[in-house]
């Protein structure tokens, strides 16, 4: 939190650049319940802030706020672990090319960003959050691969894989 908290000033311009340290990295702790977002807003006094205004700290609480909403959304709606949360995405088609597959999960897909991210995530088990939207989109939007083989793949290899914000973020990719 200390580390952080000189960031976040910053956060709103440098979270999406993946070659720079602008993200908290808080996930892992987050997920393993070492540190909870009723810590974070307090610490780095975010609680009285409108998100009306265009600030880092803003973008940061909007961030906590969407994985709280996350958690609210498979807490009333279970069924979005096995299923679309929206029903008129309940029946596409995906394709069920293992091979396409098998490519996106080794990072050797020929899409640079794509591969580097997927390689990162096998070696490490992290990945940048707009990577993660990256590959997220591409695997659905041009592989058409179902979302589900994703987040599986997701959650069996990242460190910070958390059902809730896994889910609700492929969700919102595809």
């Amino acid at each position: 939190l200390k580390e952080f908290k000189s960031k976040t000033e910053a956060y709103d311009d440098q979270r999406n650049f993946p070659a720079l340290s602008g993200t908290s990295k808080f996930s892992l702790f987050l997920k393993n319940g070492s540190l909870v977002t009723s810590q974070i807003i307090p610490y780095l006094k975010l609680e009285d802030l409108s998100f009306s205004q265009k600030s880092g700290p803003t973008q940061f609480l909007k961030e906590l706020v969407w994985r709280e909403f996350y958690y609210s959304i498979l807490w009333y709606r279970p069924d979005v672990e096995k299923t679309a949360f929206l029903e008129k995405y309940k029946d596409i088609e995906w394709s069920k090319n293992k091979s396409h597959f098998e490519r996106w999960c080794e990072g050797t897909t020929g899409f640079p960003i794509v591969d580097a991210g997927m390689r990162e995530l096998n070696t490490t088990g992290w990945m940048h959050n707009r990577v993660r939207m990256i590959v997220a989109s591409f695997l659905v939007k041009d592989l058409l691969i179902n979302w589900q083989w994703g987040e599986n793949y997701f959650m069996k290899m990242l460190l910070d894989g958390d059902l809730a914000p896994n889910n609700g973020g492929w969700q919102w990719a595809s």
